[in-house]
């Protein structure tokens, strides 16, 4: 058998996956900022909007990230994700807008849930906050791979003028042209994370040294299990007679609303061992711990629709 012929000399060298798919989300910020009146980046400092804003500060190094973040707070976070989401802002001299799920609580303009997650409460929050803002491009770090209604969003998601997103009314994506036009009082909902999975995110991670919260990786922590979760103590959580609290070492692999967000049983500790507890599972980390999506079968899209993220 005769070996094969090498590569020219100077021939360009084969993109990795990862370079490609940052390639692709490089592409897809600077296309929407270029046609943006006012862009803005769901930041909540959960990993896939950590990757996003990487991605931004790629893009427009080595000026500034041209846009504001915002988050939409339900007030029932997990303390290490907001004290890393205001260092992460400090660090790269951004600025943040805050939605306060709260304040619509004590005002009136909305009411809790008889099951306590405030996640399907952000909606509201978050169109006030674009409409208020006038943003018309707002970034988020959603995948294709999280969730079946997110699998049918197209990179550039229109919602029309109540924010609301019809599946039936998306546009072509074909060699990756995107379309981020849209009539006054529209904007558009644009995702460059679309074709990522949890594992490339998680080798990207390792590949750029970027800092996470650090209830990411394992730790131990007082938790109860209820509904096939494991829930930790938390003020928004009411913690039952019947619930058996222990210390366990755990991690998240999301982080949400607190009271439906669950760990999971790892050791995993560092970003080498996080990354092949991930290869080898198969549950998605929405289907294995956030309570938010088991609410009906079709719970997310149910929301999307309302003008979710």
């Amino acid at each position: 058998m005769t070996d094969a012929p090498a590569a020219p000399t100077g021939a360009p060298a084969r993109l990795t996956t990862l370079d490609a798919l940052e390639a692709e989300g490089i592409h897809i910020i600077r296309e929407a900022v270029a046609t943006a009146r006012k862009p803005v980046l769901l930041f909540s400092g959960g990993k896939d909007s950590v990757v996003v804003l990487h991605l931004a500060t790629k893009a427009f190094w080595p000026g500034r990230v041209p846009f504001e973040l915002l988050h939409v707070d339900t007030g029932h976070n997990f303390d290490e994700v907001i004290e890393f989401r205001d260092r992460t802002v400090e660090r790269l001299g951004l600025r943040l807008q805050v939605a306060k799920v709260q304040d619509y609580i004590d005002d009136g303009r909305l009411r809790e849930r008889p099951d306590g997650t405030r996640n399907p409460l952000q909606t509201v929050p978050l169109l006030d906050a674009i409409a208020g803002h006038k943003y018309d491009v707002v970034f988020g770090g959603a995948r294709r791979d999280e969730e079946k209604a997110r699998a049918k969003e197209r990179v550039v998601s229109l919602r029309d003028e109540f924010g609301q997103w019809d599946p039936r009314n998306q546009r072509p994506e074909l060699w990756n042209l995107y379309n981020p036009k849209h009539l006054p009082g529209q904007h558009v909902r644009v995702f460059p994370l679309s074709n990522w999975t949890e594992l490339d995110v998680w080798r990207y991670i390792e590949r750029e040294g970027i800092e996470l919260p650090s209830l990411y990786y394992a730790h131990e922590r007082p938790v109860f299990q209820r509904d096939g979760m494991w829930l930790t103590p938390h003020p928004s959580v009411t913690v039952r007679e019947d619930d058996a609290v222990e210390t366990r070492t755990v991690r998240y692999r999301t982080v949400g609303d607190a009271s439906c967000t669950g760990a999971v049983e790892s050791p995993a500790a560092t970003l080498a061992e996080v990354i092949a507890e991930v290869a080898a599972t198969r549950i998605t980390e929405r289907g294995a711990t956030r309570a938010d999506d088991r609410l009906s079968e079709a719970a997310m899209e149910d929301r999307k629709k309302e003008g979710y993220f």
